[in-house]
């Protein structure tokens, strides 16, 4: 069987990866000199206190390399191909990583196939890709056919998050100091998104509430021109104004509930306080990758 490999970073729950027999190798978290697993960790209770942390940000870390040559082993000697699909390489080293992995095992096995692919993002929008993959191996799909899927996929996804403030964004140094300082001053709040395997700006307005509601602005435009597939609400924080958005917006709007789950704090501890949606459309979008999504694939 195709071995289906990612990392927690996608912030897929471990009850629904061992359902859909995904692989999760988990990142780091490092707080006050003590390490947390990632795939592991109580999210809501490490995010209780999330405001406290701004001035001693936690750190992360990626697997180790014996991590990964031990899960792509495991699979090799059982002669499973493995199709593995991790965190954006612009956010990450988790992806050469996997890449150094999985050739080290293939020098050992020489039968041993992969498919390493950088799924350009994080959170839920790696995951789609990931979930699409599932279907395709249950649909009797072969290492090519479900890699293939997970390339399509890609350029189907979006991530649309507002945080509450520019402040663990500055303080993570993806914002300078200035700019942090006059948004915050006139309260000038970025809805950000992920491009071409970064972070970005996708729209920027005065208020919270006009944030969320451009987001929903752009879900819309999208759902229109694309169609919509399936839709995750994530958090970073408190859960409370996430459920209380998704029931009384996102979930009118889509027609159906919709799950509401956090982001890994990997993730989350540059951004700090968020709420955001990451969904998939039907057909491919027009604007996340500027580079062909099949220079995101290393293969044996």
């Amino acid at each position: 069987m195709i071995r289906i490999v990612t990392d927690s970073v996608a912030s897929i729950p471990a009850s629904i990866a061992a359902e859909n027999d995904i692989t999760v190798v988990s990142l780091y978290v490092n707080k006050d000199g003590q390490e947390y697993e990632d795939a592991t960790m109580d999210l809501d209770a490490f995010y209780a206190d999330i405001s406290d942390m701004i001035d001693n940000i936690p750190t992360s870390s990626q697997p180790s390399q014996f991590e990964l040559e031990s899960i792509f082993e495991e699979a090799a000697r059982a002669g499973d191909p493995v199709l593995g699909v991790f965190i954006s390489s612009e956010l990450s080293g988790t992806y050469d990583g996997a890449v150094r992995a999985a050739r080290a095992v293939k020098a050992r096995n020489i039968d041993f196939t992969y498919v390493i692919i950088d799924s350009t993002s994080c959170g839920f929008d790696e995951a789609w890709p990931i979930f699409d993959a599932v279907d395709a191996r249950n649909a009797g799909e072969d290492l090519a056919g479900c890699a293939a899927s997970v390339l399509e996929a890609i350029e189907r996804t979006r991530f649309l998050f507002t945080p509450e403030t520019l402040t663990f964004l500055q303080k993570g140094g993806r914002i300078g100091n200035a700019a942090a300082l006059l948004g915050n001053l006139v309260q000038l709040v970025p809805v950000l998104t992920v491009k071409d395997g970064k972070a970005t700006t996708a729209a920027k307005v005065r208020t919270r509430k006009r944030a969320l509601d451009k987001i929903v602005t752009m879900l819309k435009d999208d759902m229109e021109q694309f169609g919509l597939k399936r839709i995750m609400v994530h958090y970073i924080g408190d859960a409370r104004p996430a459920i209380e958005w998704a029931q009384s917006v996102i979930e009118p709007l889509v027609g159906y509930k919709v799950a509401v789950r956090p982001v890994s704090p990997v993730i989350g501890l540059h951004v700090g306080p968020a709420i955001g949606v990451a969904y998939e459309c039907v057909h491919a979008l027009k604007d996340k990758l500027t580079t062909p999504v099949q220079t995101r694939i290393i293969a044996s």
